[in-house]
């Protein structure tokens, strides 16, 4: 267990959605936070590129082959401009360029969704992960649970009541702003 330390818990938690409970949207979740407070919001980055195939693969799951393909190429275009970084994470970039170019051929012609895995390299790292999974009810490298509506349409489906009261704070406060247009 010493050697997961060296990782991101985001990174980690990132890890075991994808390959665990396939809560794409989660993946999604815990490292745009990560992402945000650590890279100034820097757009061309690791971490992007990761959100980013996590965003395609719960397109392509819910049959939305556009933003599926838009997010599997930009997510392929920052992992080959991170090489070195995705390395650090114990990614074999190699395979998973590999992986996301067989990924963008099936989008392209709108093949069903498939689970897939990260190729990592670290066995500690998959071995903590696995143990994380099994301990939360789930295991490590099962497919995706096509019938969860909650899996596959979370964005339509989750409460989203403390975003919009951010929102509407946000406004108000920009309205009483002396410097508004």
């Amino acid at each position: 267990m010493l050697t997961i330390r060296k990782y991101p818990d985001s990174y980690i938690q990132f890890l075991v959605h994808f390959h665990g409970d396939r809560d794409y949207f989660e993946c999604h979740e815990v490292l745009e936070e990560y992402w945000k407070e650590n890279t100034d919001g820097n757009k061309h980055s690791i971490w992007v590129g990761l959100i980013q195939l996590a965003v395609a693969l719960y397109h392509q799951r819910r049959g939305n082959y556009s933003g599926a393909l838009r997010m599997i190429r930009q997510s392929k275009e920052k992992i080959l401009s991170f090489t070195d970084a995705a390395g650090h994470l114990s990614i074999d970039t190699d395979r998973l360029i590999q992986l996301m170019t067989e990924l963008e051929g099936a989008i392209l012609t709108h093949s069903p969704y498939q689970s897939v895995m990260i190729p990592l390299t670290d066995q500690d790292l998959v071995e903590a992960c696995g143990k994380i999974c099994s301990d939360r009810g789930y295991s490590w490298g099962s497919t995706s649970d096509l019938q969860n509506k909650m899996l596959i349409d979370r964005h339509k489906l989750r409460d989203r009541a403390d975003v919009i009261s951010l929102r509407q704070q946000a406004l108000i406060s920009k309205s009483r702003s002396p410097y508004k247009n």
